[in-house]
């Protein structure tokens, strides 16, 4: 190895670059999902993870005297940590919790419900004449996005929160999904 590294060393640290971006990459995927709960896919993950660390690692402590593999190392890691945040919310893993606080009681809910969300529906009062209607819907990452615009069109007015859902128990005959490209 270090005659090649002798000829092309700029090769050798743009290698080192490249394998810590994808290994951190995947490092970041994997702990993300493994607290969706995602277990054996974080295995999985795991695997080539540590196999593509080991080379890269390897390649820095066989070669101590360059200071700019190091460079490429760090370099990699943080690059890595972006590109794998980016990733997982591509895949946009897991389901979300979305908590809605409509001043127009009975109108949001029903709407919502209209597009295909699974809505749960409470009514309430913020004191003596603030009647409201709270709001509790479960969805797919992936449609989080458009069920908030969904709200903010239908109530301008409407407050709402968003929280990751760890696991969902859907009950014994759960009610047909909302497709994804309708």
């Amino acid at each position: 190895m270090n005659e090649w590294l002798n000829v092309a060393p700029e090769l050798l640290a743009l290698l080192i670059f490249v394998s810590r971006v994808i290994d951190v990459s995947l490092g970041t995927f994997r702990t993300i999902v493994i607290f969706r709960g995602y277990k054996a896919l974080a295995a999985f993950i795991g695997f080539f993870e540590i196999m593509i660390w080991l080379v890269a690692a390897g390649q820095v402590f066989k070669n101590l005297d360059q200071w700019y593999l190091a460079l490429a190392y760090a370099g990699g890691f943080s690059m890595g940590n972006y590109v794998g945040m980016w990733i997982e919310n591509r895949f946009a893993i897991g389901n979300e919790l979305v908590r809605c606080l409509s001043f127009n009681r009975d109108v949001l809910a029903e709407k919502i419900r209209e597009q295909g969300f699974k809505v749960i529906s409470f009514d309430g009062d913020m004191g003596t004449d603030k009647l409201v209607e709270l709001l509790f819907i479960v969805e797919k990452r992936r449609n989080v996005p458009a069920l908030i615009k969904l709200i903010k069109e239908l109530d301008a007015s409407a407050v709402y929160s968003v929280s990751d859902v760890k696991s969902v128990y859907e009950g014994p005959e759960p009610l047909p999904r909302r497709l994804f490209f309708r």
